[in-house]
């Protein structure tokens, strides 16, 4: 197995020693950095973009540049804070990064950062979540010259 990324390693890190209430202050105050959508990407069809396993509604957006991958998220952040949160810390990790840190997130990504939460409902979701990052990651990378 590779190295884990050195941001997607920070992220973990930091979850890993967390108590529960710490995780619970860290996803209040994430859930408020998630950046919005631009314009652009607002008014596309939005099918290619959802992410159907997760209980909400959540549209997943990537834009490569320079080789470099960026994903922006539609999520309803008042009805879904928890969601909101968690994309918000797996984008500080991966955006502006390249494909290969995305497809460099551990299988154990999720159950780190949300595990003793309470939140097994919304795990298939949020691993659902995870590997439609990856899939971006992997098509960014097949379109690359």
């Amino acid at each position: 197995m590779s190295a884990l990324p050195p941001s997607v390693a920070k992220v973990l890190d930091r979850f890993r020693a967390m108590s529960r209430e710490e995780k619970m202050q860290a996803l209040v105050s994430y859930a408020k950095k998630l950046e919005p959508i631009p314009e652009r990407l607002a008014a596309l069809d939005r099918a290619p973009f959802t992410v159907p396993e997760c209980q909400t509604r959540v549209d997943l957006f990537p834009e490569v540049q320079d080789g470099k991958l960026h994903f922006y998220a539609d999520v309803n952040v008042r009805q879904s804070p928890t969601i909101a949160a968690f994309l918000a810390i797996t984008f500080s990790a991966v955006n502006d990064q390249p494909p290969a840190t995305t497809l460099g997130i551990p299988g154990d990504f999720v159950n780190v950062m949300m595990g003793g939460l309470g939140l097994s409902a919304r795990e298939s979701g949020l691993i659902a979540m995870v590997e439609r990052l990856k899939r971006h990651a992997r098509a960014a990378l097949d379109s690359s010259p």
